[in-house]
């Protein structure tokens, strides 16, 4: 399986997945142009993606799908509540090409898991499992559970969101308090704090790569997130680079990761 992340952030989210039978992508946040010159520095042709699956209909997940997909004909998948926010705003899909699910499915050689998350609109996480190779990616979450925690648990990567950091986001003069209070909320952002615990408990089950993701432009840094999550784990007596490794996530694409 090789895994990479195109896009991460505010300003659009793309992660590409490829194994031996597919090519999907996981949210489309950029321009169909912008995406098509993404997927080029990968070698890979746009009407050679099988499909893109999202996880919810906010712009920045699904700016270049519509085009996308009237263009080159590629189906559009995503969990059937989530339908009910993307008609309008997927004009352009085909009937043809608009697929739902509402639990686990089988595409292809991908085993595909949606776990639903919280959030101020239906939203879901991912894992996808090919032959001994299991990624998670979750992001746009106000809080984990149980359920969430156990579904991701022993995925050998997973792209996690660490949206904010807490004090840059209650000291902070741009944002009102009303968005304040939704970020932080339980329907809002994982924020740095939340991201470690998680991470915590990803490296008892076995993960061994993050990458910390859709950070906030004014809310956090990558600095920042890195290096306070790092020393919250070392806390917990897990030492980065050892225990696990963490990557961050930025607007740029990412590292390549080929999993066995």
């Amino acid at each position: 399986m090789r895994v990479i992340n195109l896009a991460s952030g505010s300003d659009g989210n793309i992660t590409y997945i490829e194994t031996e039978s597919s090519k999907i992508l996981l949210d489309m946040g950029l321009s169909c142009s912008e995406t098509v010159k993404r997927l080029d520095l990968l070698n890979v042709k746009p009407n050679e993606i099988d499909a893109v699956l999202l996880t919810h209909q906010h712009i920045d997940h699904i700016r270049g799908v519509d085009v996308f997909s009237s263009k080159y004909d590629i189906p559009v998948f995503t969990h059937k509540e989530v339908w009910n926010g993307l008609d309008e705003k997927l004009s352009k899909t085909s009937n043809k090409n608009r697929k739902s699910f509402d639990g686990d499915f089988l595409f292809k050689d991908l085993e595909i898991s949606p776990i639903e998350v919280s959030h101020d609109v239906k939203c879901f996480a991912y894992s996808f499992k090919n032959s001994n190779s299991k990624i998670s990616i979750v992001t746009d979450l106000g809080k984990t559970n149980d359920l969430l925690i156990n579904k991701i648990a022993s995925s050998q990567l997973v792209y996690l969101e660490a949206n904010y950091d807490k004090n840059m986001l209650i000291n902070g003069s741009k944002y009102p308090l009303s968005l304040k209070r939704r970020i932080a909320g339980s329907q809002g952002h994982l924020s740095n704090d939340d991201s470690a615990k998680t991470i915590k408990v990803l490296a008892e089950s076995g993960t061994r790569q993050i990458v910390l993701s859709h950070l906030s432009e004014e809310n956090n840094t990558p600095d920042l997130a890195y290096e306070y999550i790092s020393r919250k784990l070392l806390e917990y007596g897990i030492e980065e680079g050892k225990d696990i490794r963490i990557d961050v996530a930025s607007p740029r694409p990412g590292a390549i990761f080929r999993l066995k």
